[in-house]
């Protein structure tokens, strides 16, 4: 079992048409002109993962054309299309993890972030992959908790990567996985707010 960063590979969930906020939100930028997606990879990488999974669906050419302007590795930031993202978030996770399988057999465990989380840094990142409270590995199950409220990243080992890919579905996601198997739940309340953006009233992004 490895405890080195590195072997975290970063997945960004980004295909969704964000019906509630008016537009996907991997196009959105932020009051000061940073783009959701670009942090969110930024944070990811930052943070000690590699390489970074961005899972695109809706609006996928903008969004690829963005992250090639603003990324020039290929290979660090790689870009997954979810064919069946229309049916909820779950698809998107399943494309990730199916694209993180196909990765390098030393690759233990996945950092997952939603685009929706403007505020995420690479401090809550490197908090949650980091060797403690025990070390990362193929077994691990991580949340970041944020005033008493489940966030992202949440870190999920290469073991648990099956069950999640057959028993995932809708918008729901890992969450209820993640409970019935003992989530290590993470404080980075600290660290920042972790709020995710459902709507424009949430916030001024542009």
């Amino acid at each position: 079992m490895s405890t080195a960063a590195a072997s975290v590979v970063g997945v960004v969930l980004a295909a969704g048409a964000g019906t509630r906020f008016g537009r996907p939100k991997a196009l959105v930028e932020s009051s000061d002109g940073t783009s959701w997606l670009v942090n969110a990879v930024r944070s990811l990488l930052g943070g000690g993962c590699a390489p970074v999974l961005v899972v695109l669906g809706a609006a996928a050419d903008e969004a690829e054309a963005l992250l090639r302007r603003s990324f020039s590795d290929a290979d660090t930031v790689r870009v997954v299309r979810s064919d069946d993202w229309r049916s909820g978030m779950a698809a998107s996770l399943r494309s990730a993890l199916a694209a993180a399988t196909g990765l390098m057999p030393e690759v233990d465990a996945a950092a997952i972030v939603t685009v929706d989380v403007p505020s995420l840094g690479s401090a809550e990142v490197r908090r949650l992959i980091a060797p403690e409270p025990d070390a990362v590995g193929r077994d691990t199950l991580r949340q970041a908790i944020f005033s008493g409220r489940p966030g992202h990243p949440v870190v999920i080992g290469r073991a648990h990567w099956d069950a999640l890919d057959g028993g995932a579905t809708g918008d729901i996601g890992a969450r209820p996985y993640l409970v019935q198997n003992g989530v290590r739940m993470i404080n980075c309340s600290d660290l920042g707010e972790g709020r995710d953006i459902d709507s424009r009233d949430d916030t001024h992004e542009r």
